[in-house]
């Protein structure tokens, strides 16, 4: 499927009469636009040796919005008809009143493709997928008899988004999504615990349906699984802990990012609003978001108000130097967008959103790090947390990880959360190791009840003083 599938502006609309009544509409505000979308899905799930569900779905509409100041007006519709679209400008007008703004500036024009605008649905047959995840569950299986239960599931999309601007700017993307994620479950003398890996990005499916490929998310996740069961109680106290390269770098982009995006900071309800240029972590901590990393799951050619993403810089050797933004937000603050604005369908109306969010490494080995710990926790594997933007509090659950003592690994500990502050354990981290990772294409944001595709990532680190929730010591 190429991108000359979705043409709405040449089928669906009249392009030089959706252009007049979007100038209507954003007469007197300060930015706007039309965005129209295409998108189709389809995933398949197997557990427990069955196949549970299997789903396509197709979906098409668009949304008008008309900002003036702090206020936007917005209004969409599944129905691509002149009709539709005048009763969406009409209503996204209201957010206007009398005007007395300037548009803004259009994004500058960009050729970046950072990934094919292939189909890959269309990348295997209905029924050579459903035979891979019947595979999977029968190679779980002969590797280990503790395994009592397998889940996998495979899931791809293509979306197609076409942008005009009341300057007569027409910008288009197409952004593939393929993701699969295996879950296992072992069982032993009565006690059961699972494990799960999986990946992703904006590519096709023939990486992901590789046999090397797949056969290696399917061991980690019984790795996981089998060092779980043998965990003990997680302690409960206050440690040390060095955390592991990628996926945990989702704490970072909890406590952390939310809190440096820009509506937050404009609003003053974000823990780092007013610390522009203060020093807010170690020295050695850099920290960047970055939308343009070929084929990574939250990279976009352009966002979805078609500015081109960037990799930009929030925090520069332990310095606040950047906030995300999108195009409202950083005309009221008076800054540049960043390429961030970002929504979740046509359904929705743009905010700042992170894309790729990562901490650069430093030079130490990472096992030293955990040779440094004289008490504390080797967390290596993060599941689900929860932050408060307003003060970056942060708890987060721990997957995999280990308890060590004078430098050694003593045991797999199990239930182990990670209490604390964002702006806190930022200027506690006191070691960044060389090994830099990016998460293996996995995650989804929510944010105000829109959820989008985003990547993390960051070395291992060791952070002094975290709170502990487990067991008692």
């Amino acid at each position: 499927m190429s991108d000359t599938d979705f043409r709405p502006f040449e089928t669906a609309f009249d392009k030089d009469a959706a252009l007049s009544i979007l100038r209507d509409a954003t007469a007197g505000a300060d930015d706007g636009e039309v965005f129209a979308e295409k998108r189709v899905s389809e995933s398949l799930l197997l557990d427990d040796q069955r196949i549970k569900s299997a789903s396509y779905n197709a979906s098409e509409g668009f949304g008008l919005r008309a900002v003036h100041g702090e206020v936007a007006g917005y209004a969409h519709s599944t129905h691509m008809t002149m009709e539709a679209l005048r009763r969406a400008a009409e209503t996204a007008r209201l957010a206007v009143g009398d005007g007395g703004g300037t548009l803004a500036v259009p994004p500058r024009a960009t050729n970046q493709r950072l990934y094919s605008d292939a189909d890959p649905i269309a990348g295997a047959t209905f029924s050579v997928k459903l035979d891979l995840l019947r595979e999977i569950d029968e190679y779980l299986r002969a590797l280990d008899p503790k395994v009592v239960q397998v889940s996998a599931s495979m899931a791809a999309s293509l979306q197609q988004v076409e942008i005009l601007r009341p300057e007569g700017v027409h910008l288009r993307d197409t952004r593939p999504m393929c993701r699969l994620n295996i879950s296992v479950i072992v069982e032993e003398n009565g006690r059961r615990e699972s494990g799960s890996a999986g990946g992703g990005g904006r590519t096709g499916l023939e990486g992901l349906m590789a046999r090397e490929s797949w056969q290696g998310m399917a061991q980690e996740a019984l790795r996981i699984a089998l060092v779980n069961l043998r965990a003990e109680p997680a302690p409960a106290g206050v440690f040390d802990i060095v955390l592991g390269p990628g996926w945990p770098g989702i704490l970072l982009h909890e406590a952390v990012g939310h809190g440096l995006e820009g509506d937050f900071n404009r609003k003053g309800t974000s823990a780092f609003a007013g610390l522009m240029g203060q020093q807010v972590a170690s020295k050695g901590v850099t920290v960047l978001d970055d939308g343009t990393i070929p084929d990574r799951r939250g990279s976009v050619s352009i966002d979805d108000e078609g500015t081109p993403s960037g990799r930009n810089v929030l925090i520069e050797d332990g310095v606040l130097v950047g906030y995300m933004q999108d195009r409202q937000n950083a005309r009221l603050m008076g800054v540049e967008a960043t390429g961030n604005g970002r929504r979740e369908s046509y359904a929705h109306a743009p905010m700042p959103r992170m894309t790729n969010t990562y901490m650069l490494g430093g030079d130490a080995n990472p096992a030293d790090l955990v040779a440094e710990l004289k008490d504390g926790i080797h967390a290596v594997g993060f599941g689900g947390g929860q932050v408060d933007i307003t003060n970056g509090k942060f708890v987060f659950s721990c997957t995999e990880a280990y308890r060590v003592k004078n430098g050694k690994v003593i045991a797999p500990v199990k239930g182990a959360t990670l209490i604390g502050d964002g702006a806190t354990a930022l200027t506690r981290i006191r070691v960044l190791g060389n090994d830099m990772a990016l998460d293996p294409g996995m995650g989804t944001c929510g944010k105000a009840g829109q959820w989008v595709p985003v990547g993390v990532g960051q070395p291992s680190l060791l952070i002094g003083g975290l709170t502990v929730g487990g067991s008692a010591a």
